[in-house]
């Protein structure tokens, strides 16, 4: 019998995970931590390639502690990132921020990591299979099993070619951009009318470091048509990456030899990273030696979950890299599902309290960082040309400095799991008016030409959630119960362990 003819595989478990990327790991971990059964299903063979390599001092110190993977991470000999670096103004010289800046991030938590993807997601699949997940590889989920009212599963073929079905009370799907089941949420995809960009990119080897310890930043650069991202990975490889305007698509979206012109061409253009590569050359073999493109990514879905479904990381949302967002987004909603499953099969809640507190914590996140991201782009509003909207941003006090890097390191929000460590516990108890004091004092930012720079934290919505990450952070490192307030209106709190919800306290 051929295995096209052999009966399907039917299989019964909690919660079905679909891709194996950091948000469904990180799900499907902190799930399983809860007792329940948990399948992941894998499309691809990990480790596999995937772009993304800059991550935040939230995801590390927070995501990745609740995760228990943080001896892992530092076994693995990660570039260490002590900040970033910005050429987007007038001045030749890079302005730097160090994540040591922000109260939530002082100390020993004053870092992240740049990672080869490869290394790190293979590190959280892991991770997860040893804390109970039914980790399956080369697995295409093809059809969700679903009736009027919820999703109850999936089906998907094998690595043998078999059949195979199972049910489950949910589904998560994590399968990235090119999610072919996200529909099945009830929603669709909507583009940002803003951050409308390409993205041509590959790696080098044997470029230049910042000096000192800025030497693991990642570099930021605009030049005329765009910016380039230029991010260590190792003491010799590096990933640069160019953002340019959709007008370009063309010449980046042609032949190997078009793109290699088109990037080499962007990298002109750019005296500093022209610099950092003049004496590096790039990879032309193996993993890295494939010029690749990136479209279209920033967007949102209108609906995150449904009965019996939530999307998560790139399945659900994208926002423009260049404040390094995407595992944070991602490794931030695979807990806030984790929490909300956790606590309706536990029966502690009903679904729609859970979910509308994960979709709603989950848009919020998104928010700050689209609305920064718009600000930080539309700075110069009379310059014609889209990216140099920004180019005059060279001169922050320390107040703005600050909030800034309290925002881009991942902590902006008010998750106490995200911060630590036990050390600072004092210290985080009283950020709050310190954010709020920093945010406040941003009216004296200026640019060289003297305009105001207030609307990039003046939006409600930064000041709102300006906090969540250092509690997520700080909830990580102490793994204590820790008295917090609801951060949407009328919502939840964070249950004792930070793996699920509760209803705050009254009184």
């Amino acid at each position: 019998m051929s295995t096209a003819e052999q009966p399907t595989v039917h299989e019964e478990f909690d919660v079905v995970v679909v891709g194996g990327g950091p948000g469904g790991s990180t799900a499907a971990t902190l799930v399983a931590k809860h007792g329940h059964r948990v399948l992941l299903l894998e499309k691809e063979t990990f480790p596999r390639y995937q772009i993304g390599e800059s991550l935040l001092p939230a995801t590390v110190h927070g995501i990745c502690r609740l995760l228990d993977v943080q001896d892992d991470m530092e076994r693995a000999g990660f570039m260490v990132k002590r900040g970033g670096s910005f050429r987007w103004g007038t001045n030749p010289v890079p302005w730097n921020f160090l994540f040591a800046l922000a109260p939530e991030l002082s100390g020993p938590t004053s870092y992240a990591y740049q990672v080869e993807r490869m290394k790190f997601d293979d590190i959280l699949l892991r991770n997860a299979a040893k804390h109970g997940v039914d980790v399956r590889e080369n697995c295409a989920v093809g059809e969700v099993l679903e009736d009027a009212e919820r999703v109850r599963g999936v089906r998907w073929t094998g690595p043998d070619g078999r059949r195979h079905e199972a049910a489950a009370r949910y589904v998560i799907d994590a399968s990235g951009n090119r999610t072919r089941i996200s529909r099945h949420a009830g929603g669709e995809r909507v583009y940002s009318e803003f951050f409308k960009n390409l993205a041509l990119f590959g790696y080098f080897e044997g470029g230049k470091r910042l000096p000192g310890a800025d030497r693991g930043n990642i570099l930021c650069a605009a030049f005329d048509e765009g910016w380039i991202w230029y991010i260590p990975l190792s003491d010799t490889l590096t990933s640069v990456g160019a953002v340019v305007s959709r007008t370009r698509a063309s010449e980046i979206q042609g032949t190997p030899q078009e793109q290699e012109k088109a990037l080499l061409g962007f990298i002109d253009r750019c005296d500093i990273v022209r610099d950092y590569l003049s004496e590096a050359t790039r990879v032309t073999e193996g993993t890295y030696g494939e010029l690749r493109v990136r479209k279209d990514y920033s967007y949102a879905n209108t609906r995150f979950w449904r009965p019996g479904m939530a999307l998560v990381g790139d399945a659900a949302c994208f926002i423009d890299p260049v404040f390094s967002t995407g595992v944070h987004l991602a490794t931030y909603a695979g807990l806030l599902s984790a929490r909300s499953i956790n606590s309706v099969l536990a029966g502690e809640l009903t679904e729609r309290r859970a979910f509308e507190e994960f979709e709603g914590r989950y848009r919020r996140e998104y928010a700050v960082f689209y609305e920064f991201l718009s600000a930080f782009y539309d700075m110069q509003g009379n310059e014609e040309n889209y990216f140099w909207k920004a180019k005059k941003v060279t001169a922050f006090d320390s107040s703005d400095l600050e909030a800034f890097v309290t925002l881009v390191g991942g902590v902006a929000s008010r998750e106490r799991a995200l911060t630590g460590p036990a050390e600072l516990a004092e210290q985080f108890a009283s950020s709050s008016k310190s954010l709020a004091d920093a945010v406040a004092a941003t009216g004296s930012m200026q640019t060289e030409s003297g305009e105001r720079m207030d609307h990039l934290f003046g939006a409600k919505v930064v000041g709102d959630v300006m906090q969540e990450m250092n509690e997520i952070q700080r909830r990580g490192v102490l793994g204590t119960a820790i008295k917090e307030s609801p951060l949407l209106e009328g919502g939840l709190v964070p249950g004792p362990d930070g793996l699920s919800w509760a209803e705050p306290a009254t009184g």
